[in-house]
């Protein structure tokens, strides 16, 4: 049986399998090219869930703006509608393949803020 997310752990897994599908896709794969290193890769997963963590369970684990490096990367490398729907969809999936229960949908409902801000943030301004 599948369990729910209860912690940061689980939230490590969710990151993994998320980033080893972005760093694959044909159509995000270009937002993460320097996150092909190894240790690059690890200190930014880290990052993200403290990041998830705080969004999902408010441990106070994230206080950067992580508005900022996305708005930088943006006018580097333009986002448009269907990199965030991609971003969603991978996100979702690695949630669905690994938990399943309240704490996931939460995750998934917020992912779904979190890109909707994103893409009203950048594309939409």
């Amino acid at each position: 049986m599948i369990e729910d997310v209860q912690n940061r752990d689980d939230l490590y897994l969710i990151v993994t399998e998320f980033y080893k599908k972005l760093l694959i896709n044909r159509e995000l794969k270009h937002f993460f090219e320097k996150f092909q290193d190894e240790t690059t890769l690890e200190k930014h997963l880290n990052t993200l869930v403290d990041f998830w963590d705080n969004i999902l369970f408010y441990t106070g684990t994230y206080g950067k703006n992580a508005m900022q490096p996305h708005l930088l990367l943006h006018q580097k490398k333009p986002f448009l509608k269907i990199h965030f729907e991609t971003w969603l969809k991978l996100f979702n999936q690695s949630v669905d393949d690994n938990f399943k229960g309240e704490n996931a949908s939460i995750l998934k409902n917020r992912a779904l803020s979190v890109a909707t801000i994103m893409r009203i943030k950048t594309i939409n301004s």
